[in-house]
Formats: structure tokens, sequence, C-alpha cells
């Protein structure tokens, strides 16, 4: 794992969407992302019908990145995603599904869906700051093909990515 101190600044300033129906796991991020060398703008949503509304706002500018859960009321994860993958202004849109279910189905629907990458919420808050870090600088050097199945899950570990899909 790596630390603060050995962790690389990212330069490029970031706009993040969050979309997350739970305040706790929003103030969490905001947290960790407060804690990593990065510039960023991050807005919250609370579910996907306002994540949607938003987006498709005349003029809306839109995210470097979208981290989107699963498990919302009013519009969940799926729905959205799909809904941004059909609009052509969205599909390119990296989305990141940042999500507490652990789960081999929802993982490869979201793959197959094209969501560019899967984050299981860690436990620990340092584990947290790393998949949050590693996301970010993937997305801040434009590294943000739909990646192969192999590579989607974003973990603290290699081998915590291998173990969920």
């Amino acid at each position: 794992m790596k630390t603060i101190d050995t962790m690389k600044p990212i330069v490029r300033s970031l706009a993040i969407y969050l979309a997350d129906d739970d305040e706790a796991d929003c103030q969490l991020f905001e947290k960790a992302l407060n804690e990593l060398p990065v510039t960023a703008n991050l807005t919250t949503f609370m579910d996907g019908e306002e994540l949607l509304y938003t987006m498709s706002q005349a003029g809306h500018i839109m995210p470097d990145v979208l981290f989107l859960d699963l498990n919302m009321p009013r519009k969940n994860g799926f729905v959205a995603l799909g809904q941004i993958k059909r609009d052509e202004k969205l599909y390119d849109l990296p989305v990141i599904v940042f999500s507490t279910a652990n789960d081999q189905a929802k993982v490869k629907t979201v793959f197959r869906d094209a969501a560019h990458y899967y984050i299981t919420k860690p436990a620990k808050f340092s584990d947290l700051k790393e998949v949050i870090y590693k996301a970010l600088t993937i997305i801040a050097e434009g590294n943000i093909q739909l990646p192969k199945q192999e590579n989607f899950v974003i973990a603290s570990d290699k081998k915590a990515a291998k173990d969920e899909i």
C-alpha cells in the first residue's frame, strides 16, 4: 500500500461526481479525497434520478469521472449506468462503480454494461484512499478506455481484485 508520502501528486485538477445515497459514505469519500495529493471539485448526488437530471440540463459541463453506487433509491446505479451509456452525449463519461456489493454477478453485469471500473467500498480508510487514488490516477493520465475484464476491478491489492471477478 502506498502512503500519502509516496503518492505522486495528480497534476490535473479533476471534476468528480459521486452518486451515493449513504451520507456517511459520501463524507468518507470526501475526507479521503481531501487527504490525497489531488485538486478536485466533488459534487455529490443522493440518487440516479438527481444525477441524470443534472447531467441533462442545457449547458451542463461534464465531470471528468463519475463514481456510481449501485444501491440507491428512486433510480439505482444499474438503471443510471444504462441511461448514461445509451445517451451519446454521456456515453464517453468514465463511470467507476463504487459499491458495497461484492457480488460477481453484479460486477459482470456492470462490466457488460460498459462501466469503466469497479470498486468494492473497502472497510479500512487507508484502503479507501488507495483505491480512490488509483482510480483518479487512471483518469488523470487519460487511461480511460474500457479495460479487459481482468483489469476491471480496482482494489487496494491485486489478490482482492482477482477475488472479485
